[in-house]
């Protein structure tokens, strides 16, 4: 007997029994336990089945030994592969552990941790010899700077961190592989850039290696997404970029993310010196019971996205993301880890099994829910892994055929019946301890009401959604928490009318009152919304059907992204006809989507700079959804646009992609009549007032008062000639007035200008000339004397309206903006956004000190202004805020009094007002 065969446990049932007779035939010579084995695998398995074939003759020596020693053989061959032979040789290897991690498992000889183990340690072994080759092959040609042979070793100070299931050593069967990719910029002083070029032609190369599918198969599918800001950063940073963003705008996913987080490849040591540095971030100080709250949305979000929340069934059931799966034992887990791993580090554990072990022996969890939920979870891995090894997908999901489910019960070793019955149970037990964790718990007490309030209070009984005996129950359960919350808002009177208005809207209680009473949370949104932000509330008492999004949950579900949204708009409006009501079905339309911006706000779902992104994007959709609509309109009566057309030109936050609650929208009009002198149409323009008819026609279609009232406010003062000039431009005399006539406020100004819609030749002209310009604007010398006069008109017309003034005043909003556009010009760089345009400002003198100084301010300052046009349109007076809203500015500053944050403010403003200065001083 071979020591593999000694440890066999357990087999499948052959599915397909001539495919498993094949098999046996050819294996015979292996013993018959063994080639009982591999016949069952093969009859349940095509991909396995062709394995086995291919690598038969490996397999055989394997079988031969003890699965540990053919596996550490294995790891050992890879060592030796030149980096020629790399991708090829990790393919042979992924094709050998597969094969036989897949046999331990299913034949019982190794646990599931043994069986992930071995997969991870494949993951590792793959990341870590791709980078150090491919870097030892950067420093062969010179590319790395001051770097030697030696540093190879260690990837010359890069590393990859493994994330998700890899860093836990958890990888599945089919797992993709998550990798942050970083490097000590501090070992390429003054050379950074070129180093971290060299970094991300290693990163592509490596994913090339990993996930490049040839005809040797692949070795693991490799995600970079994780990153900091994903959509615009280079595959691999400075380890101090991605610090810098975990500090300023790292969210509560992102901290979950980290749990995990482990280095597998390159420079480790560097690694655990990163992971240390985001230990603050990661795990707080206090009991974090907001995480709580944050991991239940998200279980929220992710079902509904997702269309999860029906009946369990077997068929298509969702063995990660559905009901009672995976990811709730590990949210279950994770989040009683963010809970109180700051205050204990022995709760950092990075596994799901040895977490749910410690949160027991800690007293987090009872220890027969932890006992009775690793089995479980190891239940649902073995399971998600049989339904990847039938064809190496990265499926969880269960076949939706019976013929599939019985496929699937074979390779577990269980008839049909048997294995429908334990499934479900499996499913309803892990449903039922993971979700009574998030059960709410009992309200206490209301407070005394004033003789207003208690006639308010008295009328409710009278509502349609408390006819029914049922619903009246489980109301007055509901009461005193509801009560109690209004007691907290800043205008208790206000906040008790919206929710007032919220009831008498309802047509029926049952459901929504059993919501409530389930979720609790849901009560404190609704008198959040109507205690802390005045806006909200009046929206909520005008718009009570907006909870219907809410309710249904897609009001969780992750932001959609401009594209999405304005697809979704267009389709609203296709369906329809009229022009009037076009208009009105794009302001009821943005006033959900603004409003869910808002709230999600408001409850710390997202932040000042998530949601600022989230405003910008609801703009970009609302311009270009309704841009084609008008001038369909206007076509309609004057014929198409002569020439080329035109563009809309986000200038200002809008172009800059950040904009707060109470935004208005900063465009001009570019347009290029091609020499055509009038339109061709019913009523024929010449192109002159053509155009200008048709920027006010727009602009009518955004500001008009309709019956769903207004979609924004537009200023175009920045088009040339501010006031004076005509409201459309010719390109013609767009370019000549720049280059000729403009102010260095105009150029200034010119830095974040966007286009948002129209003809897409014409806007790479227009953007391409932008850069242009600004590359040559930048130069002249008088740049730094001109911003400094501007900033004196402003700061003398603008002056800060008290200590909690965000946006006027020096070393504020707007003073850091200006300083941050006179550094953009001056380097010449298009960028955009503050952040880049600050950190384009290095060529332009801002020390990284003064770079520092600047975000700090910018970034507090940001999140005080977006935090405080959602609670007020007047001056921000925190005294009149109450209790609800000063709790929602301390938390989105993330300073623990007043006192505090007036002492920051200060602090950080007096710093960058001195940089301000400084930068306008200097000599050009």
């Amino acid at each position: 007997m071979t020591d593999f065969s000694a440890r066999l446990t357990r087999t499948p049932l052959p599915y397909d029994r001539a495919c498993g007779d094949e098999v046996c035939a050819a294996f015979a010579d292996v013993g018959p336990a063994v080639a009982g084995l591999l016949a069952a695998v093969a009859g349940c398995s095509p991909y396995l089945k062709g394995l086995m074939s291919r690598e038969d003759a490996w397999l055989r020596a394997a079988l031969a030994q003890s699965p540990e020693a053919a596996l550490a053989a294995e790891f050992a061959r890879i060592e030796a592969l030149t980096l020629e032979d790399l991708g090829p040789g990790l393919r042979q290897a992924k094709r050998r552990i597969a094969l036989l991690t897949a046999l331990c498992d299913l034949g019982g000889v190794w646990p599931l941790e043994t069986v992930t183990g071995a997969l991870t340690g494949l993951a590792d072994r793959a990341v870590h010899l791709a980078m150090v080759r491919l870097v030892a092959d950067e420093i062969r040609r010179g590319k790395i700077p001051g770097a030697v042979p030696e540093d190879a070793a260690t990837a010359a100070g890069m590393v990859s961190l493994a994330m998700g299931k890899m860093g836990a050593g958890e990888l599945n069967y089919s797992s993709d592989i998550d990798l942050i990719c970083l490097f000590d910029e501090t070992r390429y002083p003054g050379v950074e850039q070129e180093a971290r070029a060299a970094f991300i032609r290693v990163t592509r190369k490596m994913t090339a290696i990993l996930s490049d599918l040839t005809g040797e198969g692949y070795v693991f599918r490799t995600d970079l997404r994780l990153r900091p800001d994903a959509s615009v950063t280079p595959v691999c940073l400075s380890m101090a970029a991605a610090e810098s963003y975990y500090e300023s705008v790292g969210r509560t996913w992102e901290r979950a993310a980290y749990i995990k987080a482990r280095p597998c490849g390159g420079d480790l040591a560097a690694g655990e010196r990163f992971l240390k540095t985001l230990v603050p971030f990661v795990w707080r100080k206090h009991l974090d019971f907001a995480a709580i709250q944050d991991a239940h949305d998200m279980r929220l979000r992710i079902r509904e996205h997702r269309g999860l929340n029906g009946r369990v069934t077997v068929e298509g059931h969702n063995m990660k993301l559905g009901q009672g799966g995976i990811r709730e034992i590990e949210f279950f887990t994770q989040t009683r880890q963010l809970i109180a791993g700051g205050r204990d580090p022995h709760l950092r554990d990075r596994t799901t099994v040895g977490g749910l072990s410690v949160l027991a022996a800690k007293g987090w969890v009872p220890p027969e829910v932890a006992a009775e939920l690793t089995t479980l979870y190891r239940a649902h891995r073995e399971l998600e892994h049989r339904l990847q090894m039938v064809g190496d997908a990265q499926t969880h999901n269960l076949p939706v055929t019976a013929e599939g489910v019985a496929r699937i019960a074979a390779f577990c070793g269980e008839s049909e019946a048997a294995f429908r019955t334990g499934l479900l149970e499996r499913i309803a037990r892990v449903d039922t301890l993971t979700d009574g964790f998030f059960a709410p718990a009992e309200a206490e007490a209301g407070p005394e009401l004033s003789e207003a309030a208690a006639k308010i209070v008295a009328g409710w009984i009278h509502y349609p959604a408390l006819r029914s005996e049922r619903a009246q129950a489980i109301f007055r359960r509901l009461r005193p928490q509801l009560l109690k919350q209004l007691d907290r808002a800043a205008n208790a009177d206000e906040a008790l009318r919206a929710l007032d208005g919220f009831l008498a809207g309802l047509p029926a209680g049952v459901q929504i009152f059993s919501l409530f009473e389930a979720n609790p949370t849901l009560i404190e949104l609704i008198i959040d919304i109507a205690g802390t932000s005045p806006g909200l509330a009046r929206h909520l008492s005008r718009n009570a059907g907006v909870l219907d999004a809410v309710i249904g949950g897609s009001f969780w579900t992750a932001w959609p992204g401009t594209a999405s949204l304005r697809a979704d708009l267009v389709k609203a409006l296709d369906e329809v006809p009229d022009y009037e009501k076009k208009l009105d079905t794009a302001r009821r339309w943005v006033k959900e989507w603004h409003f869910r911006v808002g709230v999600h706000h408001l409850r710390g779902l997202v932040d000042a700079f998530e949601a600022g992104k989230s405003y910008a994007d609801l703009a970009d959709a609302v311009v270009g959804a309704l841009w084609p609509v008008v001038v369909a309109e206007f076509a309609r009566k004057y014929g198409p646009m002569p020439g080329r057309g035109a563009v809309l030109i986000g200038m200002g936050s809008m172009g800059a992609q950040r904009l707060n609650a109470g935004s208005d929208l900063d465009l001009i009009m570019v347009y290029d009549a091609a020499g055509v002198e009038d339109s061709a149409g019913p009523k024929p323009l010449a192109t002159r007032p053509y155009y200008a008819r048709l920027t006010q026609a727009m602009v009518t279609a955004l500001t008009a008062q309709m019956p769903e009232g207004r979609l924004y406010e537009v200023d175009m003062r920045l088009r040339p000639s501010g006031r004076q000039g005509p409201v459309a431009t010719s390109l013609q005399s767009f370019t000549s007035y720049q280059e000729d006539e403009a102010w260095t406020w105009e150029h200034l100004a010119l830095t974040r200008a966007r286009v948002l819609a129209g003809d897409p030749d014409l806007a790479g002209e227009v953007e391409a000339f932008r850069r242009d310009l600004l590359q040559r604007k930048g130069k002249g010398s008088t740049v730094r004397a001109d911003v400094a006069s501007m900033r004196e008109r402003l700061q003398a017309a603008k002056p800060a309206k008290g200590s909690w003034e965000a946006k006027n005043g020096a070393g504020r909003l707007m003073d850091v903006e200006l300083c941050a556009q006179m550094a953009a010009l001056i380097a010449g760089s298009p960028a955009r956004g503050v952040e880049r345009q600050i950190a384009a400002g290095a060529v332009a003198g801002l020390s990284q000190s003064d770079q520092t100084a600047l975000l700090d301010a910018y970034r507090l300052l940001w999140r005080l202004q977006c935090g405080a046009r959602l609670l007020t349109e007047g001056p921000l007076e925190m005294d009149s805020l109450g209790e609800g809203g000063r709790a929602f500015l301390l938390r989105e500053t993330g300073e623990p009094s007043a006192e505090a944050l007036t002492a920051r403010l200060e602090t950080v403003t007096g710093l960058a007002e001195a940089v301000i200065a400084a930068q306008m001083e200097q000599e050009a």
